[in-house]
């Protein structure tokens, strides 16, 4: 769903960017007219803070300098272009022995074209979620290097580009779809974490997805269990949790989504200590049902002394930052192929007779470059051991239920473990994931619950 720009604004970017150029090479007029200074300083004014038609969408503040940066550095490109023209003329045809006169002139346009660009600059890097650290980190390096400073604000200018086009775009499909509440579920949605992480609002482990949901209709809720216990000792914590939830909202039940280990806690909770009364759905999201035999080699192959002072420095740690009782090694454990076995094993019967609507998904990396790191570093082995993988999970231990979805993206890219709960807050090209879990959500809605 595209927008075109209207003749209005596009005469508009156009007005601005003749008016930028004007001012950047107004010396002349200026030093033989003085009375020509509030002109062009009110139309330069103009140009630096609404370098594009104002938005009226207070709601993306964010979008909006993002927005306005990328039309500044534009103008400051043309701008630039007709300087140096301007200039080489005025050096060369107009004031050939004034070299004084033009030297100034030069000066003056490069201070004019500093501020606008430094304004663009301040608003992008403020601003975009896209650029990321290492775009930024390369933008500040680059920035003093000609040649290669052109080419990494090309770069900049794409990608905040494509940002604002995207979620442009999706600002206008929410707000086309905002009556019809797709994501009100008749039951709320738990969100539970894999593990090593916590329940934080800053940052969010779900990324940007909770917010989607929300804007959509849906009620939230998150697990806050332990970052790393074993599947019996999370379960425990969830179970208690699900029971909370389904009675204090008073629903009776919740849709529980569930990342990574968190879904073998969550199906421990089910079908081991009955909370299956309180479950409608569940879902579990790039899972490992059958475990990860990497992990199985790990904990052969690196030696006790090392794992216990791996273990006692990360428990000690996650205490200090509000686990209760953070239990490393049995967190690692738990994801081995051979606990998986047993698990299964253990849990078949029962959810065989629960009557909940289960679903789950995967993705997979088509390469190790396009995971961040450490996913890119763990994909080569765990291909090596398992097959393709996501950079931590195999795709043969995603499937388990009823439903099973495989999320790809074309290109080269593919979408890692950290992809599918946005952690990294990245628009991928060919996959949306906000826009999966609206999916996920109105689905169940359809099938009413």
């Amino acid at each position: 769903m595209k927008q075109k720009s209207s003749p209005a604004r596009t005469a508009y970017a156009v007005s601005m960017a003749l008016a930028a150029g004007v001012c950047a090479n107004s010396y002349f007029l200026i030093r033989d007219m003085p009375v020509l200074i509030p002109v062009f300083l009110f139309l330069f004014l103009l140009t630096a803070i609404f370098p594009v038609w104002p938005s009226r969408s207070p709601a993306r503040r964010r979008l909006r300098h993002c927005r306005y940066g990328a039309a500044c550095l534009r103008i400051f490109l043309f701008s630039c272009v007709v300087s140096a023209i301007f200039h080489a003329a005025a050096a060369v045809l107009l004031f050939p022995e004034e070299w004084r006169l033009w030297t100034e002139s030069a000066v003056f346009c490069l201070c004019v074209l500093a501020v606008l660009f430094w304004d663009g600059m301040l608003r992008v890097y403020l601003s975009s979620i896209q650029l990321g650290v290492r775009h930024r980190a390369a933008g500040l390096l680059c920035g003093w290097v000609p040649v290669l400073n052109l080419v990494m604000l090309r770069k900049i200018l794409r990608i905040v580009s494509d940002e604002v086009v995207f979620e442009t775009e999706k600002e206008a499909l929410n707000a086309a779809r905002a009556g019809e509440q797709v994501c009100r579920t008749r039951y709320p949605v738990l969100l539970v974490h894999g593990v090593f992480f916590r329940d934080r609002k800053f940052p969010n482990y779900w990324g940007r997805i909770p917010e989607e949901l929300i804007r959509n209709g849906a009620e939230i809720y998150y697990g806050n269990h332990e970052s790393a216990a074993s599947v019996p000792d999370a379960g425990r914590e969830l179970a208690a949790r699900i029971r909370e939830i389904a009675v204090s909202t008073g629903c009776g039940k919740v849709n529980v989504i569930a990342h990574s280990k968190g879904g073998l806690d969550c199906r421990f909770a089910v079908s081991q200590l009955s909370a299956a009364p309180y479950v409608a759905s569940l879902t579990t999201i790039n899972t490992p049902h059958h475990g990860c035999e990497f992990a199985d080699y790990l904990l052969n192959r690196i030696p006790d002394t090392v794992q216990k002072k791996i273990a006692h420095t990360y428990n000690t740690a996650m205490k200090k930052l509000g686990d209760q009782a953070p239990d490393f090694m049995a967190a690692v454990r738990d994801l081995t192929a051979e606990r998986c076995r047993r698990l299964n094993a253990q849990t078949a019967a029962s959810e065989a007779e629960d009557g909940i609507v289960c679903l789950s998904v995967g993705s997979k990396l088509s390469r190790a470059s396009g995971g961040r790191f450490p996913l890119n570093f763990t994909y080569p082995l765990v291909k090596y051991f398992d097959g393709p993988n996501d950079g931590l999970v195999s795709e043969r231990s995603f499937h388990w239920g009823g439903e099973y979805r495989l999320l790809t993206a074309k290109g080269r890219r593919g979408i890692s473990h950290g992809d599918v709960i946005d952690l990294n807050r990245e628009n991928i090209p060919g996959f949306d994931v906000r826009e999966f879990y609206v999916s996920l959500l109105s689905d169940l809605k359809k099938k009413g619950l």
